[in-house]
């Protein structure tokens, strides 16, 4: 299937879930985070913020854990420019965050604290599916592989993603950025 087909079909597959499954499934994908990636050596994480209408995963219970035991790292969260569809990232701050347009949280306030994807050591990447290959999509407009294309070729690139993967996305293209890993709520992916 290509990435328009795919994304139809799993938006609507994730839109049946329960608040039940996609809290459960949530907390097997931050264990198995927190069981197979190496975080000794990460000063930026990136991750993103889950948006509850569309069932995303809760990264919030990411958060938590790396705040009680791993306060070395500094969290990065991003903010969207429509115009341009890039994003700005600033250090995680939960007293300055609003919801977007399309319901997203983000940082939002005068003193937030920029970072550069250069400076990001691992980025955590919201999918909707994925394939065998490393391959992955998400809601489509790119915000993440112009933003990937950016950081360091050895920032680590990790997926969590509610589904196991196909076998194969059709219609990769160039500009896609494949994962070195993939988190799924009961396997863990290397590529």
């Amino acid at each position: 299937m290509n990435k328009s087909s795919l994304r139809k079909y799993y938006l609507a597959k994730r839109k049946t879930l329960s608040p039940e499954e996609v809290k459960s499934k949530s907390e097997e994908i931050k264990d198995l985070f927190f069981q197979e990636i190496n975080l000794e050596s990460v000063e930026y994480l990136h991750i993103f913020l889950p948006i509850e209408k569309q069932n995303e995963i809760d990264t919030f219970l990411i958060i938590k854990e790396l705040k009680r035991n791993y306060a070395k790292i500094k969290m990065v969260v991003s903010r969207i420019i429509p115009s341009t569809f890039e994003m700005q990232h600033f250090l995680l701050d939960e007293e300055n965050l609003t919801k977007n347009h399309w319901g997203i949280l983000e940082p939002s306030g005068e003193n937030l604290t920029e970072i550069q994807p250069n400076q990001i050591d691992l980025v955590i990447i919201p999918l909707l599916i994925f394939d065998q290959q490393g391959n992955r999509v998400g809601y489509g407009k790119g915000f993440y592989d112009r933003f990937l294309n950016q950081c360091r070729p050895e920032t680590l690139k990790v997926g969590i993603c509610l589904e196991e993967p196909i076998e194969q996305i059709e219609d990769v293209n160039k500009f896609d950025v494949k994962m070195d890993f993939c988190i799924s709520h009961s396997n863990f992916y290397k590529f």
